[in-house]
């Protein structure tokens, strides 16, 4: 039996892991979460016995030492943090907050036993590409924002404390990732909510922008695969689609495929925060995969299929 903690577990993707997680009978999983973004309806916590929540702030030591020396985790799958680019700018010292988790995740881990530290960096670690696609060995890391200096230095962290301590890592950097229980301030959520409506879609800017869209299944089946297989230790991984998209076609291909009447609406570009190319190269989440990724249209219907999309 595997203990598994998992931070920021009542968020999208970290509650997508958790019961996964939850399915094997042979873990014990803990999601803990302030909450502050999260929400508790995202975990199945009556349909797994072994899946527990606390409600729990990290950047409060007092706070996840009592969980950590309690339950004595031997992984950590660290993905609690302020996400979201408008919230992300707009508080920029609640972002620099996510510091302090970064290092009472970390010095817990060291003193209590944990064999690996997973850690959700993002793909905004790259700021504006000089590089496409972009590659985990060769790409620098110049983004200035708030939020990409927290995963650089969380990045940095992980790779101090296994040269002094000895404590593995693997660092996921997310693109884009979507599906049925995502918050509704995201692209793809916020597009789709606004085409059932035939509200307008705003678009900032004149949406030739590009990223690439993660089905969440994929991105689950990589980070777990890496975890069952003992593979990308103490070493990072691109995990997202390869597959780019103008912001405007995304719009477009959501309108069509819910037979909205909703009108693309732009808006003047962002100040900061909305890079202009976003493409991995996710040649080593293949290998983790050994299958294709789900093309964007099929995510989308699955999306509009799935009951749970209300949740968000």
């Amino acid at each position: 039996m595997a203990r598994i903690l998992i931070t920021g577990g009542a968020g999208f993707i970290p509650s997508e892991l958790a019961t996964r997680l939850a399915q094997d009978k042979g873990h014990e999983v803990l999601a803990v979460d302030n909450l502050l973004t999260g929400d508790i309806r995202k975990l199945p916590l009556g349909e797994h016995a072994n899946l527990r929540f606390i409600k729990c702030d990290v950047n409060r030591f007092e706070d996840i030492s009592s969980v950590v020396f309690a339950f004595l985790p031997e992984y950590v799958f660290h993905y609690a943090a302020v996400v979201g680019v408008k919230r992300t700018t707009d508080n920029p010292v609640m972002v620099l907050r996510d510091i302090d988790g970064i290092r009472n995740v970390l010095d817990l881990c060291k003193n209590t036993g944990v064999k690996r530290v997973f850690f959700s960096s993002s793909s905004e670690v790259y700021g504006e590409p000089v590089e496409i696609p972009q590659n985990e060995r060769t790409t620098p890391l110049n983004s200035k924002l708030p939020y990409a200096i927290v995963k650089n230095i969380g990045e940095a962290f992980l790779r101090s404390y296994q040269r002094e301590y000895g404590l593995e890592y693997t660092i996921f950097r997310f693109f884009n990732t979507y599906g049925p229980r995502q918050s509704k301030d995201f692209v793809v959520s916020k597009f789709i909510r606004a085409a059932l409506k035939n509200e307008d879609i705003t678009v900032y800017g004149d949406g030739r922008q590009t990223r690439t869209f993660c089905w969440v299944d994929d991105n689950i089946d990589a980070c777990l695969a890496a975890f069952r297989r003992n593979e990308v230790i103490n070493d990072v991984v691109n995990i997202g689609n390869d597959t780019e998209t103008t912001v405007l076609e995304l719009a477009q291909r959501i309108i069509a495929l819910t037979g909205s009447k909703s009108r693309i609406v732009h808006l003047p570009p962002l100040e900061e925060g909305d890079m202009s190319r976003r493409m991995p190269d996710i040649a080593r989440m293949r290998q983790l995969l050994g299958r294709e990724l789900l093309p964007l249209d099929q995510g989308v219907q699955r999306i509009l299929a799935d009951t749970r999309f209300i949740l968000g």
